[in-house]
């Protein structure tokens, strides 16, 4: 914990050992009434987040214990803030009559985010227990994909008419208990729902309350379709500055709002999906997953990472001769190799990056090379410059040193062409270019770092 962290972050630490504290005074399976009743209380006061984040962090068997004293009303929201492989193992314990409990204190579209981790064999019941309004909008939210804007829109909202004042907006707001969350303007329609603007709230507060709300509103709006891109659609919440935006359909009519909270949700989740590929790994994973599932959710990559490491040995294999000869080599070929990976993870960073802000064209994609390109030479020249000194320095060979800066110089060339082309590459073919991409850059610099290094001294040394 450092000083530099939030309080309200500092005490759910807290909180955690406390918690982790009792069971290891207790084990999972034997808690004894008084630590049950301990235990119960430490969970009794938190956010539906905050129990989430402590019941990703505890073991599975201690994570279950936990989960039974959580007060019930607030299961169906603590479902939707963990991970999805903690979700499963939460489900995975609860009965029947618990699932529609919890199920049953969501709204449609949260319910929506839940329905996929659920048995089959319920959604027929849970159907039949949802209004006839929220039937339809549950049925609407699940006809989209998962990355679609569709499944993910609140149809909580304020709408109101263009012919009427201020005053009488105001009075019909004060019927209402309490405004939906992240409520930051009112979506303005006419009388077929067709979206004709939006009044944010700070101007209704502003403004006489004799005014006219089309005289008021603004009628240049952003707004979203439901099949558009989740993740553009995050991006733009993020260039506009939005905390709502209205979601309409082909026509115009209003049919729901997208919500920061939502938005944020989807950034992360792209961020974390980005992380977990550049590593090789198929899906998020529990911590405390068991060994098969995790085993299972990483040998694919490991497994070409194995072919890729075999490669490398057989360059290395070639020139055992040279090796032979001139030991140094063994010393100084890992740092030639190192480098470029590092170097290559830097450029496939970038690209990546730029690839899924949109930023990358075909045509921009011939610019970036010829700059990655340069920016390795420079670096190449004068880094290899560097090791060069050293290895002449070290080895008391002028000519092994030439060969030590010309080799680095070609891998870090090697590096930035592999860390364009290769994401570049598999967009073309549709595939996730952050997908094994450390992998696959790291591969191409071992493979070639190798075969540069070892095949100029072969030539100019041996």
């Amino acid at each position: 914990m450092t000083e530099a962290e939030p309080q309200a972050v500092l005490r759910l630490r807290e909180r955690l050992e406390t918690i982790a504290a009792l069971f290891v005074a207790h084990p999972a399976g034997t808690l004894p009434v008084a630590a049950q009743a301990a235990l119960r209380a430490q969970l009794a006061d938190l956010h539906p987040a905050d129990i989430a984040f402590i019941l990703e962090a505890l073991p599975l068997d201690e994570r279950l214990a936990a989960w039974q004293l959580v007060k019930a009303g607030d299961d169906g929201d603590i479902l939707l803030e963990v991970s999805d492989a903690v979700r499963e193992s939460l489900i995975a314990d609860m009965d029947h009559h618990e699932i529609l409990a919890a199920a049953e204190s969501l709204d449609a579209d949260e319910l929506a985010d839940l329905v996929d981790d659920l048995p089959s064999a319920m959604l027929p019941e849970l159907m039949a227990g949802l209004d006839t309004q929220q039937r339809a909008q549950l049925q609407s939210a699940l006809s989209y994909e998962d990355d679609q804007l569709g499944a993910l829109m609140d149809f909580e909202m304020v709408t109101i008419r263009e012919d009427v004042s201020l005053e009488v907006v105001l009075r019909y707001l004060r019927r209402f208990a309490e405004l939906p969350a992240q409520t930051d303007k009112l979506f303005v329609v006419n009388q077929d729902n067709l979206l004709t603007g939006v009044l944010p709230l700070h101007w209704l507060l502003v403004n006489p309350p004799e005014r006219m709300v089309s005289a008021v509103m603004a009628p240049d709006v952003n707004t979203f379709h439901p099949d558009d891109d989740a993740y553009e659609a995050a991006q733009a919440f993020e260039r506009y500055d939005l905390v709502t935006a209205p979601v309409v359909d082909a026509t115009g009519h209003l049919i729901g709002r997208i919500t920061i909270d939502a938005m944020v949700d989807v950034i992360r989740e792209q961020s974390e999906s980005e992380v977990l590929s550049r590593g090789g790994l198929r899906e998020e994973e529990d911590i405390f997953a068991s060994v098969w599932k995790s085993l299972r959710n990483r040998w694919a990559w490991l497994a070409i990472n194995l072919m890729t490491a075999f490669i490398a040995s057989r360059v290395i294999s070639v020139f055992e001769g040279s090796i032979r000869e001139l030991v140094a080599l063994a010393a100084l070929m890992p740092i030639v190799a190192g480098i470029g990976g590092n170097s290559g993870n830097q450029t496939i960073t970038m690209i990546v990056r730029g690839l899924a802000l949109k930023q990358i064209s075909i045509a921009s994609a011939r610019r970036l090379w010829r700059k990655e390109l340069v920016v390795a030479l420079l670096n190449g020249v004068a880094w290899g410059g560097v090791i060069g000194l050293a290895a002449w320095w070290l080895y008391d060979s002028w000519a092994l040193g030439l060969v030590m800066a010309a080799a680095m110089a070609l891998n870090l060339l090697l590096a930035a062409f592999c860390g364009v082309g290769i994401p570049m590459l598999m967009t073309r073919f549709g595939r996730d270019p952050a997908i094994g991409s450390s992998v696959l850059i790291t591969a191409m610099t071992d493979s070639g770092g190798f075969f540069i290094f070892l095949g100029l001294a072969t030539v100019f040394l041996v």
